[in-house]
């Protein structure tokens, strides 16, 4: 009884202590600094600057095109080296605001944004999100777990799963050898060499994992080599398809499409 009476009295504390916040510090946009109403949330100028993905694009790495090729074409990597995951799409392309919004998110603790940004995400990823499919978060190596007190995959699998009401193992993956950035090297045989081998299916959940449709949660896809290993791990372990959603993939030029 008393916990259900105070209930209200801290949430009604909260929100006022919010309110006089929001009256203090004004929220803004994060990219572009002016007034918005909810901290977090992109005013006009700020949407603008972000390059959403829309079809048409790759039909299978997601890879934005400039003309329309035809429902289910491959862009010319895809044919010559087909992924091993089944597809991949991204919200947004990786520009100049997107790296802003994204290291925000990533290295400055604002993990307000995680709601907003699963929500675009899970727009994205509507043709392979429904209630039947696993949603695995690329893991963190527990040693940079420690050091950046959150694991920004995850932040962002949670809400995709309570949109789409899809399970989400946040621990279904490990990661078993602790790796460079991957933004520390520069080709892509350096980063698949770095990856190779660094994940694994956590025991407890390999009969679920196996047979399951798996969707791969990250924040940037550059060369695709570290959601590659952690597909490799899961087909492995018995998946029946893997595919890959994130936040912003890079996009020769910055901006556009192939």
């Amino acid at each position: 009884m008393k916990a259900q009476f105070f209930r209200p009295l801290n949430n009604a504390a909260t929100s006022a202590g919010r309110n006089a916040l929001n009256a203090l510090m004004p929220a803004q946009c994060p990219l572009s600094g002016e007034a918005v109403t909810t901290p977090g949330e992109l005013g006009p100028q700020g949407w603008a600057r972000l390059h959403f993905i829309e079809e048409p694009f790759c039909g299978s790495c997601g890879i934005p095109f400039s003309a329309e090729y035809g429902e289910g074409v491959l862009c010319p990597s895809c044919i010559a080296y087909p992924p091993i995951y089944d597809r991949a799409r991204a919200a947004i392309v990786y520009n100049d605001a997107a790296t802003a919004f994204v290291s925000g998110f990533k290295f400055n603790d604002h993990t307000e944004y995680a709601d907003m940004l699963g929500r675009w995400m899970a727009r994205a990823g509507r043709l392979f999100l429904n209630k039947d499919a696993l949603i695995i978060p690329v893991p963190l190596h527990w040693r940079r777990l420690m050091m950046r007190r959150f694991n920004q995959s995850a932040l962002l699998a949670r809400p995709i799963g309570n949109l789409t009401g899809a399970q989400v193992l946040l621990r279904g993956l490990k990661r078993i050898r602790a790796t460079p950035p991957q933004k520390e090297t520069t080709s892509l045989e350096a980063r698949r060499r770095n990856v190779a081998g660094a994940f694994a299916v956590a025991d407890k959940y390999r009969e679920k994992i196996d047979g399951a449709s798996i969707v791969v949660i990250d924040d940037v896809l550059t060369t695709g080599a570290t959601v590659a290993a952690c597909t490799r791990a899961l087909k492995a372990a018995g998946a029946s398809q893997v595919n890959v959603l994130v936040l912003a993939r890079v996009v020769k030029g910055g901006g556009g499409a192939i």
